[in-house]
């Protein structure tokens, strides 16, 4: 069968995916197209086009039209370039033999569309483009449900782990280290962590023995430091702001060490974060009311709403069952056989 094309920017995710259909499925029936980042390095492969800085804009548009035009199917990971859509307008017919793998900013970018006249006529170009793709790549229904409620998108869903980072990580929980209850509060220093209402919500429990660690080395600097601050002013030294990059190890260790994990997002975000939680037995609160808290518990595992917050510790039994859930749907397994029928 015909080339199946990936358009992507490096993120940390891409290189442990390439590996892994390179491992599983025939590596030549892929070809990928790649925009470099300064942060996260691709490394080359003979199935590898870097799209260059370097390139004049006009000479970058035609190394997509031409792939976009080759491909038998185009696997879109993540759509927030601009170029992008304007390039798949530009060519609906592309359009039909289109998946899109959401990765939750992409879509959600309409809740906070400013108004304007280049703003409006983006979403213009937005609405078309996201109508007409044929696949919709995602294992969180509710936000395929949300394309169509949003753009009256009529392609087809397909369930999907897609990134190996998201599966399941068997880890052995190393014995807890003192007595003290440790919390997680968000994932990231995006603003969307909504931080400040958390720790509210922590606040009545600040004379106890807690302690309370907030990654913020991935977003915005000046709202991380921000942050860091507000936690040291209101819990001293029991709060532990993570401004540095943690190797994946280093993370995982951190994880295993907390009890109770709390995210306000108030958009799907942070799955990947949230799954290993659950599957290392941790408890997680968050809002009931967004597409990620539907698509978790249809799948039997339990979290808990934000607004009923408590420091009782995760039931046992519910710790096994979620773990149990997690390991089974989140295997590499699932996923081979997801991306065995997108690839097909």
């Amino acid at each position: 069968s015909g080339m199946i094309l990936h358009c992507m920017h490096a993120e940390k995710f891409i290189e442990p995916f390439i590996d892994f259909v390179e491992k599983n499925f025939d590596a030549s029936q892929h070809l990928y197209l790649i925009r470099q980042s300064e942060r996260f390095k691709t490394k080359p492969r003979s199935n590898v086009v870097f799209v260059e800085k370097r390139l004049s804009k006009l000479n970058q548009v035609l190394l997509y039209v031409k792939y976009l035009n080759l491909a038998e199917k185009i696997i879109l990971h993540g759509l927030f370039d601009r170029g992008m859509f304007v390039i798949l307008f530009a060519q609906p017919w592309l359009l039909k033999k289109c998946y899109w793998v959401m990765w939750g900013g992409d879509l959600y970018y309409y809740q906070s569309r400013s108004s304007g006249f280049r703003s409006d006529l983006f979403e213009r170009f937005r609405a078309f483009v996201i109508r007409r793709i044929g696949y919709f790549v995602t294992y969180v229904k509710g936000d395929y449900q949300l394309a169509q409620k949003w753009y009256g998108s009529t392609g087809k869903y397909c369930e999907c782990l897609m990134y190996p980072s998201n599966l399941y990580k068997d880890y052995a929980v190393p014995p807890k280290q003192g007595s003290a209850i440790s919390i997680l509060v968000g994932n990231s220093a995006d603003p969307t962590n909504n931080h400040a209402e958390v720790f509210e919500k922590l606040k009545p429990y600040k004379d106890q023995n807690i302690q309370i660690f907030c990654p913020l080395s991935y977003g915005p600097v000046g709202y991380a430091k921000m942050i860091a601050k507000l936690g040291r002013e209101l819990f001293g030294d029991k709060f532990s702001p993570l401004l540095d990059f943690m190797p994946f190890e280093k993370y995982l260790e951190l994880l295993g060490q907390i009890d109770i994990a709390v995210f306000a997002h108030k958009r799907q975000q942070g799955m990947g974060n949230t799954i290993t939680l659950l599957g290392l037995g941790k408890k997680v609160f968050m809002r009931d009311d967004i597409t990620s808290w539907e698509s978790i518990s249809q799948m039997g595992i339990r979290v808990y709403n934000l607004s009923d917050f408590d420091m009782c510790e995760q039931d046992e039994v519910v710790k096994g069952i979620n773990k149990e859930i997690v390991r089974k749907y989140f295997s590499e397994s699932n996923l081979h056989n997801q991306l065995d029928e997108i690839f097909k």
